[in-house]
C-alpha cells in the first residue's frame, strides 16, 4: 500500500490544458447564442446584452494589460473607446469606406494618441497619471459634442452593420459572430504578450524600475507599448460597439464607463484573462440579466451601481486577487477533502 502511494506521489502532475483550445471552446460556446435566440430558447434582447459584455471584455483586457503588468493607471478608457467608435462611424457613413479600412484607421489614430499619452507617463505616474488620462478622456468627450461635422454633436452619430470590401453587409447575427471572433483573437494576442519577453519585462518594470533598468530593459519603450496596446483594444471595442449598436452618443463615453471597466478587472482578477472575462459578465451582465428581472429590486433605479460598489468592497475584503480565484479555492478544498477521506480510509 505504501509502495503504491509512493509511486502515485512520484508521478509528475498533469500539465494544464492547452489555453488556446480553451479560448476556442469559449468562443464556440458564445457562438451558440444566436442559435438559441432563433429557437426562442432565450430572449432576443439577450443577444445585445451578451454582445456588449464581449465588447467590454476586449476593452478590459487592454486595461488589465496596462494596469496588471506595467503598473500604469488610466482613467481615459471610455474616451479612447468613443474615439474609435466615432471615427469608424464617420469613415463608413460619411466617406463610404469599407469596414476593414475604417477599422484599421479607427484603431491606428487612437493608438498614436495612446503612445503620446504614454510619453506623459514618462514624467508622471500614480494618481497624477490617472488624472492626466482622465483629462484626456474628458477633452475627447467634449470634442464628441462640439465637432458636429464629424460626430453630429449631441444628436448622436448613427452607423450601420459592417459593410465589407466585397460589398457584403453583415446582419445582426453575423456582426455578433464577428465580435466573438475578434474577442478570441484579442485573448490569444494578450496571452502571447503576457507569456513572452514583453510580459516578463513589464512585470519586472512593475516590481522595480531600478531592477528592470539594471537588467537592460528599456522602460520607456515598454511603457509606450503598454499604452499602445491598451488604447488599441479600447478603440477596437469602440468600432465593434458602434457597428453593433449602430449609434454613438457623447454621454456614453463618460468617467462612469471608465470606472466600470476598471471594476471589471478588480472584481474578476488583475493579471488574469479568465478573470477579466468573468468580471465583464458580472459588471455588465448581472445587472441586466438578473437584477432587473427581480420583482422588487429590479424596479429600483441605480441598483446596478449599488451592486457593483458593494461587490468591489466584498472582493477587496475577501478576494483581493479577484473572484476568479474562488474556483482555485474550491479545487483546493475538494482536493483537501479527498486527501482527508483517503487518509481516513487507510
Amino acid at each position: 500500500m505504501d509502495k503504491k502511494k509512493t509511486e502515485r506521489m512520484a508521478k509528475p502532475k498533469r500539465k494544464a490544458g492547452n489555453p488556446y483550445i480553451n479560448y476556442i471552446v469559449f468562443g464556440l460556446i458564445m457562438l451558440m447564442l444566436p442559435i438559441l435566440v432563433e429557437k426562442e430558447v432565450i430572449k432576443y434582447s439577450y443577444l445585445t446584452i451578451v454582445a456588449g459584455i464581449l465588447i467590454y471584455s476586449i476593452v478590459s483586457l487592454g486595461l488589465n494589460f496596462l494596469i496588471g503588468y506595467s503598473g500604469l493607471v488610466s482613467l481615459g478608457t471610455a474616451g479612447f473607446m468613443g474615439l474609435g467608435a466615432y471615427l469608424s462611424a464617420y469613415l463608413t457613413i460619411n466617406l463610404k469606406l469599407p469596414f476593414e479600412i475604417s477599422l484599421i484607421i479607427s484603431v491606428a489614430i487612437p493608438m498614436v494618441l495612446g503612445i503620446l499619452t504614454g510619453l506623459v507617463s514618462l514624467r508622471i505616474e500614480g494618481y497624477y497619471l490617472a488624472i492626466a488620462t482622465l483629462v484626456i478622456s474628458e477633452i475627447l468627450r467634449k470634442a464628441f459634442g462640439e465637432f458636429t461635422a464629424v460626430t453630429n454633436g449631441f444628436s448622436g452619430k448613427s452607423a450601420g452593420f459592417p459593410k465589407l470590401l466585397n460589398g457584403k453587409v453583415l446582419d445582426r447575427n453575423s456582426t455578433y459572430i464577428l465580435i466573438v471572433v475578434v474577442l478570441v483573437i484579442v485573448i490569444m494576442i494578450t496571452h502571447n504578450l503576457i507569456n513572452s519577453y514583453t510580459g516578463r519585462a513589464l512585470s519586472t518594470m512593475r516590481g522595480s524600475e531600478a531592477a528592470a533598468q539594471a537588467m537592460g530593459i528599456n522602460i520607456y519603450r515598454y511603457r509606450l507599448l503598454a499604452f499602445a496596446v491598451a488604447v488599441a483594444f479600447a478603440a477596437l471595442a469602440g468600432v465593434l460597439y458602434v457597428h453593433f449598436i449602430k449609434f454613438s452618443h457623447p454621454n456614453t463615453w463618460t468617467l462612469l464607463l471608465s470606472l466600470n471597466i476598471l471594476a471589471v478587472i478588480i472584481i474578476g482578477g488583475v493579471r488574469s484573462i479568465p478573470g477579466t472575462i468573468l468580471g465583464a459578465f458580472i459588471v455588465f451582465g448581472i445587472p441586466d440579466l438578473v437584477l432587473k428581472n427581480l420583482p422588487v429590486i429590479g424596479k429600483i433605479d441605480g441598483i446596478p451601481y449599488i451592486f457593483t460598489g458593494v461587490l468591489i468592497i466584498v472582493v477587496i475584503l475577501f478576494y483581493p486577487a479577484g473572484l476568479i480565484h474562488i474556483w482555485f479555492n474550491l479545487k483546493r478544498a475538494i482536493f483537501s477533502l479527498r486527501k482527508k477521506g483517503g487518509n481516513d480510509s487507510e
